[in-house]
């Protein structure tokens, strides 16, 4: 693969193969074919579903019980804090342990989490200071589930299926985007909001059934990172030398604080601006997973990654993202929401599987936490900001903010990008349409002069 600096620069596909040496299968779904991954993603659309039911109702929980948008940032800010804070350091455990023994501890205390959010909610003894302290809880959690989920799927698929792999998870997560919304917004209005994180912390029993189910001698073998001082700067190094992975995380720990804010943004419009109620709200989310889920099913039938891609689209994210705060009416609003949500998936399918295949196998626990923690960690600084942006100066305000931060971010970036890989932004009309590309710098001929 290759680790060009350059804008343009992507990874180089050997010809897939099989390990019988003939061609291994090519498709959309062709990572399913593996027995291993098939019953991950089983499992996981399960927890998925219930992890959209559970997400969708904290926040209008939180909402309900403070009346504040600021309050859902602040919720959303703990439960993210943890990975800011020890990210990195859920890498190096992840790159030094099983992964799939990681993965059946940490998958269990999820579900004991959203379990005991479910009983305090059920007796009617919930307090907004106990939603606060199990989204942090769920978040110290998911500093070590993270870093070994994404790095356990190279070790279920191998290198050939790793990119349609990773475009998988991401359509297998919106799929359950577009169910959990829906059914929390009824589960809501009907019988309350407990029996969705009852149905959330169950959930969690089929991914553990998966894990257990698996054959551990049909995973692809990765060298673990031994006991020893320093591997956390080691994998800091290893980042800081690599321009084609350090500038898209950077892009996308833009993105992710101050781009992604829809639990604020979304539960602030359905209150303030347009008056609606929970079932509207879910409605919106379901809209905006459709959009990322057709975002995900595109990515994984694509076979390059290309730097260029995440700079571009990251900038339509940004563009999309203040039409939508300018948007005069709900049915413009909600319709926006398809394409912010599938633009918003093709710059994390890009980014991710960018930098995790351009990363060293024994490194992949550690980058992956720093993708994450940079990606996510950015959140408890974000939400808290555009909570307070939203509540002082309205919805429009704040979620306009957050689409010019991502369009700044992306247009900067691309620069530096484009003058490490000495290329430079060409212009140009084709068909109708103005286009931009970034093309290589020619160097200026030298005028011969007379001696």
């Amino acid at each position: 693969m290759s680790t060009g600096p350059g804008a343009d620069s992507a990874p180089v596909h050997k010809p897939a193969t099989t390990r019988g040496g003939g061609k291994a299968r090519r498709g959309t779904f062709s990572s399913l074919s593996i027995r291993n991954y098939r019953l991950f993603f089983t499992g996981a659309i399960v927890s998925n579903t219930g992890t959209w039911m559970a997400r969708i109702t904290q926040d209008w929980l939180v909402l309900s019980l403070t009346g504040s948008a600021a309050a859902v940032g602040i919720t959303t800010a703990l439960q993210f804090l943890p990975m800011l804070l020890f990210g990195l350091y859920g890498g190096v455990i992840a790159d030094r342990y099983p992964k799939r023994r990681l993965l059946l501890v940490s998958q269990a205390a999820l579900g004991l989490c959203g379990l005991a959010l479910a009983a305090l909610t059920l007796s009617g003894q919930v307090q907004v200071w106990h939603v606060y302290l199990i989204a942090f809880l769920l978040g110290m959690v998911t500093v070590v589930d993270n870093p070994a989920r994404q790095s356990f799927v190279s070790e279920m698929v191998g290198p050939d299926q790793l990119r349609n792999a990773v475009s998988l998870n991401s359509a297998n997560f919106q799929s359950a985007r577009l169910v959990g919304p829906a059914v929390a917004g009824v589960l809501i209005a009907g019988v309350g909001s407990g029996w969705a994180f009852l149905i959330n912390g169950l959930s969690f029993l089929a991914p553990l059934a998966a894990l257990w189910l698996m054959r551990t001698s049909e995973l692809h073998k990765v060298e673990r990172a031994p006991r020893g001082k320093g591997q956390l700067r080691e994998g800091l190094r290893y980042v800081a030398g690599r321009p084609d992975l350090i500038w898209p995380i950077v892009l996308v720990g833009f993105i992710g604080t101050f781009g992604f804010n829809f639990p604020i943004w979304l539960t602030a419009f359905s209150e303030e601006v347009f008056h609606v109620g929970a079932g509207t709200y879910g409605f919106l989310n379901t809209l905006m997973a459709a959009g990322s889920l057709a975002g995900a099913l595109l990515a994984a039938r694509r076979g390059t990654t290309r730097l260029r891609m995440l700079v571009i689209a990251a900038g339509v994210f940004g563009v999309l993202e203040v039409m939508a705060a300018l948007s005069p009416s709900f049915w413009l609003f909600a319709l926006l929401l398809v394409p912010i949500g599938m633009i918003g998936l093709t710059v994390n399918i890009t980014a991710n599987s960018a930098v995790q295949m351009a990363t060293d196998p024994a490194m992949r626990g550690r980058v992956m936490s720093l993708y994450m923690m940079v990606f996510a960690g950015g959140t408890p600084i974000g939400a808290p900001l555009l909570g307070w942006v939203t509540d002082t100066y309205g919805a429009r305000v704040g979620f306009a903010a957050g689409g010019l931060v991502s369009l700044a971010a992306a247009a900067v970036i691309g620069l530096v990008l484009a003058r490490i890989g000495n290329l430079k932004v060409a212009m140009a009309w084709r068909h109708g349409h103005p286009s931009v590309r970034f093309v290589p710098r020619v160097a200026p001929r030298r005028l011969a002069t007379a001696a």
